[in-house]
């Protein structure tokens, strides 16, 4: 271990990354640690879950990380990530950890920067319905009958509506079997769900490996620059004699043409 505060702050944070809050708010002692490390990185290692908010397409829009926060507002870190065996059943269900909470399993929900997305049928927004499924509206004064549970009109940068999206949790080979990319090392930090890389952190079609719109193919990459192409592309790619020529009317010409 270093020493130094600045290597001190590295050595928590690294704690944190690896223990989430699974000292129940008190630092383990080095033993603790030890021992902690001794016993949960092999099983997280093992039995990682690898969790992503998929369009109908197959696009994983939304790799999940510890810091991602479920419909119960809780971030996947605060779920029970760590199993020690995986369960037969299907869908694998990830119940929050958070003193009261009843959420049963992770439920990923898309916000829009700081704000919680609203539900078309009562206006709410998802924080004010319930955590458990089917998420209705708990606002004590709202008037909307028709609210029987959450439901949005927000469209994914993807162009699928949110209710289309599904939250999958998998294991390592369910996920191998879909055709998406897994982790190469055994990361030991908490709920890493799919984060894989930096790439993970980019909205779904962005991506250009299998979790995101698919690798782009040689025959896409050598295709001709058009007029329909962007005007970067149009003005480094294309031969001259295509360019948009520019107006070599004189400038006090065009301003009388006016």
């Amino acid at each position: 271990m270093a020493y130094g505060s600045k290597a001190a702050i590295d050595d928590y944070l690294e704690y944190k990354r690896i223990v989430g809050d699974d000292d129940g708010g008190k630092l383990f002692t080095p033993k603790e640690y030890e021992n902690y490390k001794k016993n949960v990185l092999p099983l997280r290692a093992k039995n990682r879950l690898y969790v992503s908010w998929t369009s109908p397409t197959g696009i994983d829009c939304k790799l999940v990380g510890p810091e991602t926060p479920c419909f119960c507002t809780h971030r996947y870190k605060q779920h029970k990530t760590d199993l020690e065996v995986i369960p037969d059943h299907r869908p694998i269900t990830v119940p929050c950890r958070a003193k009261g909470c009843l959420c049963k399993s992770y439920h990923y929900i898309p916000t829009t920067g700081s704000q919680h997305i609203k539900c078309s049928l009562c206006k709410h927004p998802s924080n004010e319905h319930s955590p458990k499924s089917p998420y209705k509206c708990t606002r004590p004064n709202c008037s909307s009958k028709q609210c029987q549970g959450f439901k949005t009109s927000y469209t994914c940068l993807c162009g699928e509506p949110a209710y289309k999206h599904q939250t999958i949790i998998e294991t390592k080979e369910e996920r191998e079997k879909r055709g998406h990319p897994i982790s190469n090392n055994d990361i030991p930090y908490i709920a890493m769900g799919g984060i894989t890389g930096f790439s993970s952190l980019a909205e779904g079609y962005l991506r250009c490996d299998a979790s995101g719109a698919g690798h782009i193919s040689q025959e896409q990459l050598n295709q001709p620059i058009t007029s329909d192409d962007h005007p970067f592309l149009r003005a480094h790619a294309m031969p001259p004699k295509l360019r948009a020529k520019p107006s070599k009317a004189p400038l006090s010409k065009s301003i009388k043409k006016r």
